[in-house]
């Protein structure tokens, strides 16, 4: 069992994380569960951990409350579950098994660059990522990566636009490439990367160097142009369609975390009604599938009764929220239980996220800015507007008057706060 993680690098299963509540493991699949896993994985959950399960925003699982005793015997157990896992630089695909909306498979194309990665040996930094978009319905535009590639139409047939460090609307374009030369462009980028040494990433080499590094990378293999089109916001949550009019459910985890009995009923219910898979997917959801038509609202209703958002207009997944305490050692708030009341007594305007509940400066859950952010200090419960976690506070609050404090601080105009 290798050393556990301190804080602020990234846990794995063979190397957990330290928490307030014990050690934290993340599982980073490659691809889709059966749902048998999946149910096993519940239960190891509570038989090794506390029982909490999370799916984070990029779509990763993190199971909470292993101890230095148990998390040898919970890795051995998962490894025996047949689960494909990414031990090697994060390539987050496409999400929808199957989506029929795709250009290209970046699934398949997903497995060949991870082999492609690991027989390569560079040393990156731990954060460094690559996303894989195929250019269907459920895009990747919101997430961050040092190296992103999206399927685009163009005369000559799909081919993969190239951009580096950012999400979509961020990222620094390069150009095209054919799909068959993807994997050994994606790795003579990240080569890049690694030879400014082990903390790199793409951001810090194109402040420092700027695009001629990585053009010169792949200069044979790239085609000039212009970026793609940008894209609507996507919602994972809701009822996505597959091939052979078969449909995914997309549910979310309130505030990002659910009971390992709660999913397990969960998976159930959904294997009884005819379902083989599951996905964790971006912004802390759950994908469930193939069902037919006519088993869609049972199943959304029954995920509605266990608790999962089934509506992209949930409250819920308005509010970010971190664990908080007494779950992380850091945590000055109880950071999901304030997010929970926060839901049921405060409407928003918009769309998006409108809070974000931080049981400390940190900002784990969401390192950007939000319209409104509340921070656990020591001090109570402090208020930002249009900040990040580590602003300084407009104003402190109890803990019981949070939700209050939220309400009218809401609505104020900005120069009012």
């Amino acid at each position: 069992m290798s050393k556990a993680f301190a804080r602020g690098a990234c846990p794995r299963l063979a190397a957990p994380m330290e928490t307030g509540d014990g050690l934290l493991a993340r599982i980073v699949p490659s691809g889709p569960m059966p749902l048998k896993a999946l149910a096993c994985l519940c239960t190891t959950a509570r038989t090794h951990g506390n029982g909490t399960i999370e799916i984070s925003a990029r779509g990763n699982l993190q199971i909470r409350g292993l101890t230095p005793g148990s998390a040898p015997l919970f890795a051995d157990r998962v490894a025996a579950l047949g689960i494909d896992i990414s031990d090697g630089v994060p390539v987050l695909a496409d999400p929808l098994p199957g989506d029929p909306s795709a250009l290209i498979d970046m699934n398949a194309l997903a497995i060949e660059l991870r082999q492609v990665l690991a027989a390569s040996r560079l040393v990156l930094a731990p954060k460094v990522s690559v996303i894989a978009d195929g250019g269907g319905r459920l895009h990747l535009d919101a997430l961050a990566a040092d190296i992103r590639v999206r399927a685009v139409t163009t005369t000559n047939g799909p081919r993969l636009h190239v951009a580096l460090a950012g999400d979509a609307a961020a990222a620094t374009p390069l150009g095209t490439v054919a799909p068959d030369e993807a994997c050994d462009a994606v790795s003579c980028l990240l080569a890049v990367i690694a030879a400014h040494g082990p903390e790199a990433r793409g951001a810090d080499v194109l402040r420092s160097c700027g695009l001629t590094a990585f053009r010169d990378a792949i200069r044979t293999r790239i085609e000039f142009g212009p970026p793609p089109p940008p894209r609507l916001p996507v919602d994972m949550v809701g009822t996505h369609s597959l091939k052979g009019d078969l449909y995914a459910l997309g549910m979310g985890l309130a505030f990002g975390h659910t009971q390992a009995h709660t999913l397990h009923a969960l998976t159930e219910i959904a294997r009884v009604h005819g379902a083989l898979w599951a996905r964790p997917a971006p912004d802390r959801t759950l994908l469930l599938g193939p069902f037919q038509r006519t088993k869609v609202k049972t199943i959304r209703d029954e995920a509605r009764r266990l608790g999962f958002a089934v509506e992209a207009a949930d409250p819920r997944r308005r509010i970010v929220a971190c664990p908080g305490a007494p779950s992380c050692g850091s945590g000055l708030i109880a950071s999901r239980r304030l997010a929970a009341e926060i839901a049921e007594e405060v409407e928003f305007a918009g769309a998006g996220i409108a809070l974000h509940v931080s049981g400390c400066a940190k900002g784990c859950a969401h390192p950007f800015p939000a319209p409104l952010t509340v921070i656990g200090t020591a001090q109570g419960a402090g208020l930002v507007r249009n900040a990040t976690a580590r602003a300084t506070p407009s104003c402190y609050v109890n803990e019981a008057d949070v939700a209050a404090a939220v309400d009218e601080f809401s609505v104020r105009e900005p120069a009012d706060a």
